[in-house]
């Protein structure tokens, strides 16, 4: 553990890699008793066993579909995380020359306070939308939308101004048929920009992102450099995983550092300058 440590504070930057374990670490779970609380009227009609498979689901008209979005948005988007591992993580990284690239979709980096310079959402963002139409390749904003769409299945505001389901239980499992979003500049139908096939778009700011996270490690390429691996599995290992590994095995200055539970590990050719710590990651951080 103090090796990790001592790296932070020693490193010339640090690269953050950050996969969905990191959010499952920070109480954003897609199952068990969080998603039973929100999702429970989808769980008893459509037998729906998780947030993720929700995605999926084959539901039987836009409105029912469109209702279950808007909750998936929410609460994985517009509050923050249950535990504080993100602003942890911001801690220890803040006075540092640090950058982050993420397959998660959820914006906890910003809500922590990460510098939304330093931030790259590979896989797309919970908080936009974009159109069906392929020619349309730029993203819309959906926080008004969602709001809407949470007041009108009966979601209440607590004192702190967060949705909760109401005391009686009683939600609507659909939203009003004007509320199915579309896209603002042809009205076409909408989906999420979430990266699931070619068909993803790469706008402005995604770009931006990119070319960003490219100089900084073109900058520091020959610095010691920390790679830091929060919660990636084996999914999209091409994103994150694979290129730490060959940019450490490229500079020998750099080091290689995995938080994960039940899978960290690293290649036999850089395990001198490798960390690998199999835990949770909010009890990781929190003994620092």
């Amino acid at each position: 553990m103090k090796n990790l440590f001592d790296e932070i504070k020693e490193a010339d930057a640090i690269v953050i890699g950050a996969g969905a374990g990191l959010s499952t670490s920070a109480g954003l779970t897609y199952s068990g008793e969080r998603f039973e609380k929100y999702f429970y009227d989808f769980v008893k009609r459509f037998g729906i066993r998780d947030m993720y498979s929700g995605g999926f689901y084959p539901f039987p008209s836009e409105e029912i579909r469109w209702a279950w979005w808007a909750r998936h948005i929410y609460f994985n988007r517009y509050i923050d995380a249950p535990k504080p591992v993100y602003r942890d993580l911001l801690k220890m990284v803040s006075d540092k020359d640090y950058f982050v690239i993420t397959t998660n979709v959820d914006h906890q980096f910003q809500r922590a306070g990460f510098d939304k310079k330093r931030l790259f959402y590979t896989q797309g963002d919970y908080g936009l939308f974009q159109s069906v139409n392929p020619d349309i390749q730029k993203t819309f904003d959906n926080e008004e939308w969602v709001m809407k769409a949470m007041e009108a299945q009966g979601f209440v505001r607590d004192d702190q101004g967060v949705f909760q389901v109401p005391v009686d239980g009683k939600l609507l499992m659909e939203i009003p048929s004007e509320l199915i979003p579309k896209c603002p500049d042809d009205g076409s139908d909408m989906t999420m920009n979430l990266r699931a096939d070619d068909s993803f778009v790469e706008d402005e700011g995604w770009h931006r992102a990119s070319a960003a996270y490219s100089d900084f490690i073109r900058r520091h390429e020959n610095l010691h450099v920390l790679y830091l691996e929060l919660g990636v599995g084996a999914n999209t290992p091409v994103i994150i995983k694979y290129p730490f590994w060959q940019m450490t095995l490229a500079n020998e200055k750099a080091v290689y550092a995995c938080l994960n539970y039940g899978e960290s590990f690293c290649p036999e050719e850089i395990a001198d300058r490798s960390i690998c710590i199999d835990g949770d990651i909010a009890t990781i951080l929190q003994e620092s």
